[in-house]
Parts: C-alpha cells; sequence; structure tokens
C-alpha cells in the first residue's frame, strides 16, 4: 500500500507544443487513504489515474510509490490494479475465468487460484453466477466481475476509472456501499476518478479537484464543502450548486439582502464575488424576492427567486412546501455562512 507522490509532473501529449494537461503538478495521495479525483470532461482525471497505472508516461518531473521513482516502471510491475469504465471483459470466458485470468497469466497454481476467486466472488455476491458469461449478467454484476478481477491480484492500490457511471441510480447507490465496504475491509490505497458529486463527497477520505488549469484544491469532503479555495471550486462542489453574486452594480439588490453591504463598501474590501449555498439561505416573509421556480426535491424543495432587476436568480433549499410561481419572500443568510472571494477568484478569510 503506497504513498503515491506526483513532484512538480507535467503531462504533454507532443513536446514541440507548449500545452501541457499537467504542469509542475505537486500531490501526495497517502497510504490507505480513498482519494477521489473529480473535475469537468476533459480536466486530466483518467489521464492522472493512467499515470499512475503506467499506461501513460510522465514527460516531465517524478511520480513516486513511496521512495521509488516509477517513471520508467512498466504497468506490470507496478502491483496496482485498475478497474475500467467498460468493464473490459472477455465475452467468450465465464465469470470465473475473467475473475482469475490475470492469475492464470502469472501462473499462481490452479488450487491457489481457485480459494482467490471464490473469496473475491463470496465477497462481491458472484458465488452463485460463475459459470454465466457476462452477456447473461446485468450491468452492475459486470461491474462486480471487474472489480472480483482487481480483488484477487492482491495490489497495492486499487484504481478505479468512472466505474458506476454506465449503471442507474439505484445499482450506483448500491455499488457505492460495496466499494466503500472493500475498502473498509481491505485498507488499500484507491484513487477513484468520477464526475459525480454524491460518489465523491460520500466515498472520498480526501478528493482532488481539477480544472483545465491544474489542481485547483486537495482536501477532505468538509473542507471543500465548507472552505472552497476558490470560486471554481465553490461552484463545482456540491450537489445544489453555491449562489456566485459577482460584485458589481447590475447584482447590488442581491448582494444588499445577502450582506447587508453595498457594491462600493464589498469592492473597497478587495471582495470580487460573494458566495451561498443554498442550504444556508432562508426563506421568509418579505417581498424583496419573487419565486420564479420551485424544484420538489421530496421533502425539500430548491427554490429559484429573483432579487430586483438582476438576470440571476438565487437558489434557495427549503421544506415549505407551499410556495409556489409568484410568491414574494425575502431571504435571510447567517454572515458565517457566506463565502467572500477576491477579484482574482481566491478565497477570503473571514
Amino acid at each position: 500500500m503506497p504513498n503515491i507522490v506526483f513532484q512538480h509532473a507535467d503531462k504533454r501529449y507532443d513536446e514541440r507544443i507548449e500545452r501541457y494537461v499537467f504542469r509542475d503538478l505537486n500531490l501526495h495521495i497517502r497510504k490507505g487513504e480513498f482519494t477521489v479525483l473529480v473535475g469537468p470532461s476533459g480536466c486530466g482525471k483518467s489521464t492522472l489515474l493512467r499515470m499512475i497505472a503506467g499506461l501513460e508516461a510522465v514527460s516531465g518531473g517524478d511520480l513516486l510509490f513511496d521512495e521509488l521513482c516509477v517513471n520508467e516502471l512498466p504497468p506490470v510491475q507496478r502491483g496496482v490494479a485498475m478497474v475500467f469504465q467498460n468493464y473490459a471483459l472477455y465475452a467468450h470466458m465465464t465469470v470465473y475465468e475473467n475473475i482469475g485470468f490475470g492469475l492464470k497469466i502469472a501462473g499462481i497454481p490452479r488450487a491457489e487460484r481457485d480459494a482467490l476467486i471464490r473469496d473475491a466472488a463470496r465477497q462481491l455476491q458472484l458465488e452463485e453466477l460463475l459459470q454465466r458469461k457476462p452477456t447473461q449478467l446485468s450491468g452492475g454484476q459486470r461491474q462486480r466481475v471487474a472489480i472480483g478481477r482487481a480483488i484477487v491480484r492482491k495490489p497495492t492500490a486499487y484504481l478505479f476509472d468512472e466505474p458506476l457511471s454506465n449503471l442507474d441510480a439505484n445499482l450506483r447507490g448500491q455499488m457505492r456501499a460495496e466499494i466503500a465496504e472493500l475498502h473498509r475491509k481491505h485498507g488499500v490505497t484507491t484513487v477513484y476518478v468520477t464526475h459525480d458529486q454524491v460518489e465523491a463527497m460520500t466515498l472520498a477520505d480526501r478528493i482532488v479537484v481539477l480544472s483545465r488549469q491544474g489542481l485547483e484544491q486537495f482536501g477532505t469532503p468538509d473542507e471543500l464543502f465548507d472552505t472552497p479555495a476558490n470560486v471554481f471550486v465553490a461552484g463545482f462542489m456540491g450537489s445544489h450548486r453555491m449562489n456566485l453574486v459577482p460584485v458589481d452594480e447590475a447584482h447590488a439588490p442581491q448582494l444588499r439582502l445577502l450582506t447587508g453591504s453595498s457594491v462600493a463598501a464589498l469592492a473597497a474590501a478587495g471582495v470580487g464575488t460573494i458566495g451561498a449555498r443554498p442550504e444556508d439561505i432562508e426563506v421568509v416573509a418579505g417581498t424583496d424576492a419573487s419565486v420564479q421556480l420551485v424544484e420538489r426535491l421530496g421533502a425539500e424543495s430548491l427554490v429559484h427567486l429573483a432579487v430586483g432587476s438582476a438576470a440571476a436568480l438565487l437558489t434557495a433549499l427549503t421544506t415549505d412546501r407551499s410556495l409556489a410561481f409568484g410568491h414574494a419572500r425575502s431571504l435571510r443568510v447567517a454572515p458565517d455562512k457566506l463565502h467572500r472571494f477576491g477579484l482574482d477568484g481566491q478565497r477570503i478569510a473571514s
């Protein structure tokens, strides 16, 4: 179970062009942790995972497993196991044969191989399916087979590349719980790529937030949610998007309602953007805002409200089921729940 460390690492595909996927990346994935990589499409999440696996070369700097530089080490010698988005199962093989294929290639004796396969099948509830072919399985069962193939190898690290994206919502929830339980049992260093906010927040010990400009923030789910480092992280993390209000005259009514301050006062303090999570905004009696849309989410509703003449709406999460289009209300948020960002987009300490 190694520490996985990127030291001033670069990644680019054409040495003649100064266009980097990553440049001067410094990242320490700690031994035994469940680390999740999130970010928009094209930011390099899967590329980073493939660099750890050895499927992509490091263009500059170093990638270390503990103290060992693995830049030139081939994938087979890195001791990691990767679970792909498309399962990558052999259609002509049974579940039993798919799970044990890597062991067979490695020359593991048949008796030992059989014990490892059946133990993995038991953990993943595949014991009754061992003689079926992949075409006879559901999506969730196929994903379990792919995970089983990784488990039997006893790797030093697990690498998951959006493994649940092909599953429906119910199966995703079930598989999340199973992956979390596997990590709890084995404690193996795990790096997991996803675009799903819920997966990231529920599975991770720590989350790496990436953008096309590189690493934006690395921390626990609570740190990223409560103290986002910049406007990008604030807008990206959270199942309900944070309200981000620019400090300008067009948004003066919203800013005064949220902060009690004028645009001039906020600008003089170096504030470029005010953020407020829907969960922290209370809908109260008043006439400052007008309900434009109500999204019913079950016990809660996400309410979109217009304030003044600003085109952008503020959203608030509420349990008030009486709200409907056109209702007049006001908004209230505790000052310590507001997020302030400077003109450069970086967080301003409270």
